[in-house]
C-alpha cells in the first residue's frame, strides 16, 4: 500500500512543483479556501491555541491573526513542494541570510554547531545554507511512516547538501564526526512537545508552564558545540530573510537548562512580533495541565 500511495502521489507532487511561482501562490490560494473557509482544517486548535497566549487580544484581532496564519501555512505547503525541482539559483534570491559571517566566524574558531530553530517563518529552505559554509550539514527529523516519502524526503535535503538523521541516530552520527575531526551544522526544531510523563523539564512558553525537550542542549554540552538560534523573517511573499544569534559558544559553562530557556525566550520575542508566522496548528500547549508537583 505504501508503495501504491507513493505512485499515485509522487507525480502529482512533482508536477505541481514544477509550477512557476505565480501559479504555485494561486493554488495556495485555493488551498487556503478549502482548509480554512470550507472545511476549517484544526481552526478550532488554532484559535485555541492564539486565545491561550494572547488573552488580552479581542476576538477580532485572534480572527485576523487566524486568516493570515492560514494564508502563510498554505504557502509553506507548496513551497515545501516546490523544493523538489526548484533550482539553487532560485532559492538564493528567495531565502537570504543577514549574517551568515557568525558561522563563519564560527567554522575559523573549528567550532560545530546546534542550529535551534521554532516552527515559525519557514523552515524549509533552511538547507542552502550550505552554500555559504564549509559544515557537514545534518537536520534532526521524525521518520515518515511511509518508508518512500521519508526516501524522497532525504533526497531533496541532499540536494543541497544536508542529510537527515532521526533522533536515535543523531548522538552516534555527531559523535563519529567529532571523533573523526569533522565539523558540523546540526538543525533542530526544538519547540516540539515532548510526552508529558518523559518530560525531565518544564517552564515557562508564552505565559504557560510546558515540558520541553533539551534534547539539543545536551548534545551541545556533551559533544562541546557551540549553540546559535535562527530566526525567519518573511520579507514578502516566497521570499524570507535569515539572521542568526548566539546562544553561547561554550555550552559546558551554562547551568542545566539555561541554554533551552533563552533559546525559548528568543523564539517568543519572534512570535510576539508576528503572531501569525508560527505554526499554531501543532497542539504545542496540550499537556498545560499536567505540571508535575515540585
Amino acid at each position: 500500500m505504501q508503495l501504491i500511495a507513493y505512485i499515485l502521489v509522487y507525480p502529482i507532487l512533482w508536477l505541481i512543483s514544477m509550477l512557476p511561482f505565480r501559479l504555485l501562490y494561486g493554488l495556495s490560494d485555493v488551498v487556503y479556501l478549502f482548509m480554512y473557509k470550507i472545511f476549517g482544517y484544526r481552526k478550532s486548535v488554532v484559535k485555541g491555541n492564539l486565545r491561550l497566549v494572547f488573552p488580552e487580544k479581542s476576538e477580532q484581532e485572534i480572527s485576523t491573526i487566524t486568516s493570515k496564519f492560514y494564508h502563510h501555512f498554505c504557502d509553506m505547503m507548496v513551497e515545501a513542494i516546490k523544493s523538489m525541482t526548484i533550482s539553487e539559483t532560485e532559492l538564493l534570491k528567495r531565502y537570504k541570510f543577514t549574517n551568515v559571517e557568525l558561522l563563519n566566524d564560527l567554522e575559523k574558531k573549528q567550532r560545530s554547531v546546534i542550529l535551534m530553530c521554532g516552527h515559525y517563518g519557514s523552515w524549509e529552505w533552511i538547507f542552502i545554507l550550505q552554500k555559504y559554509v564549509t559544515h557537514k550539514g545534518y537536520a534532526v527529523y521524525k521518520r515518515l511512516a511511509n518508508t518512500y516519502f521519508d526516501k524522497l524526503v532525504k533526497r531533496i535535503r541532499a540536494r543541497h547538501d544536508t542529510y537527515l538523521i532521526t533522533t536515535k541516530e543523531t548522538f552516534k552520527v555527531l559523535y563519529a564526526a567529532k571523533q573523526e575531526g569533522q565539523l558540523t551544522i546540526n538543525g533542530f526544531v526544538s519547540d516540539q512537545s515532548p510526552k508529558a510523563d518523559k518530560a525531565i523539564y518544564w517552564n515557562n512558553f508564552m505565559g504557560i508552564k510546558v515540558p520541553m525537550y533539551v534534547g539539543a542542549e545536551v548534545l551541545a554540552k556533551k559533544l562541546d558545540m557551540a549553540v546559535v538560534f535562527f530566526s525567519v523573517k518573511r520579507i514578502k511573499r516566497g521570499y524570507y530573510e535569515t539572521t542568526f544569534t548566539t546562544i553561547t559558544e561554550h555550552p559546558k559553562e551554562h547551568e542545566s537548562y539555561e541554554i533551552t530557556d533563552q533559546f525559548f525566550k528568543l523564539l517568543e520575542e519572534q512570535i510576539k512580533e508576528a503572531p501569525q508566522y508560527y505554526l499554531w496548528t501543532h497542539k504545542r500547549w496540550k499537556h498545560k495541565d499536567k505540571v508535575p508537583v515540585a
